[in-house]
């Protein structure tokens, strides 16, 4: 499942680094939370909420089933 995470979250980088902002992958539960770090503009960005649940987490969980959840860590 690592690998078909990272393939899509490559898709949504550029969107994010039009922005100057990134993500990166830090970890994935075997409960199927995926675990991510907003770096860049998308860290401090007051709209980063709506970022990770509107557009990151719900197009993970649109390509892959197996995913519950995405969490922001620092």
């Amino acid at each position: 499942m690592e690998s078909r995470v990272k393939e899509v979250l490559d898709q949504i980088r550029p969107s994010l680094q039009a922005d100057g902002g990134d993500v990166e992958l830090v970890e994935i539960t075997d409960d199927g939370v995926v675990k991510v770090r907003l770096t860049g503009a998308c860290g401090t960005c007051p709209f980063a909420v709506m970022t990770l649940k509107g557009g990151i987490e719900r197009i993970l969980k649109r390509e892959i089933p197996e995913v519950k959840e995405v969490q922001s860590v620092q």
